[in-house]
């Protein structure tokens, strides 16, 4: 696990089950179907992503052989933080997991670019103000809503890999090139 701001410390017991992890995605098979991901025991889950406002990236395995990994949580509740006000707060693993079997599904290796994460509240109020579109009791403000994107694929396809995990809510937002991925209840919207 890294995140490209912060100078490595070496290798633990856990950061070499990483890269042992590491080299096993290349090698594991690819699901048809999210639900193996999401639900099955015994296998590895990672995450790709960038952002653009802060210049950071993470690309890490969070899940070994049926548990998350506590400290890359942490990295990944820092590296998704509001941007605007620097807070944080926990994010939802469901969310994690359900945009980690997203990105399996569209079989790419490009990293996803998070526009937004957690807000805190003052931020959530302050797009509200700005754009229709901004949810007044938004998943986001939980930690359970990311918004993402990437170059490679269309908002469609991403969309579509997203639901295809029936496993939260899906928003296809086409005029601005994202979709926002969340583990609320099963829902989906947008163009």
């Amino acid at each position: 696990m890294y995140m490209t701001d912060k100078p490595s410390t070496g290798f633990s017991r856990r950061g070499l089950l990483g890269v042992f992890a590491a080299t096993m995605v290349v090698a594991a098979p690819t699901y048809t179907n999210a639900f193996g991901l999401l639900k099955g025991a015994g296998d590895i889950r990672r995450i790709r992503m960038y952002s653009g406002r802060t210049g950071e990236s993470i690309d890490t395995i969070y899940w070994i052989e049926g548990d998350y990994i506590p400290e890359v949580l942490e990295e990944i509740n820092y590296f998704m933080r509001d941007w605007r006000s620097g807070g944080k707060t926990k994010i939802d693993p469901r969310n994690i997991d359900i945009m980690a079997a997203s990105h399996r599904l569209l079989d790419v290796s490009e990293p996803y670019m998070l526009l937004s994460g957690y807000r805190s509240a003052q931020t959530n109020a302050m797009l509200r103000s700005r754009s229709r579109g901004v949810a007044r009791n938004s998943l986001h403000i939980k930690g359970q809503a990311a918004d993402l994107r990437l170059k490679s694929r269309s908002v469609g396809q991403v969309a579509k890999a997203a639901a295809s995990c029936n496993s939260g809510g899906v928003g296809k937002y086409s005029r601005s090139n994202f979709v926002h991925m969340d583990c609320g209840p099963v829902r989906l919207w947008g163009g």
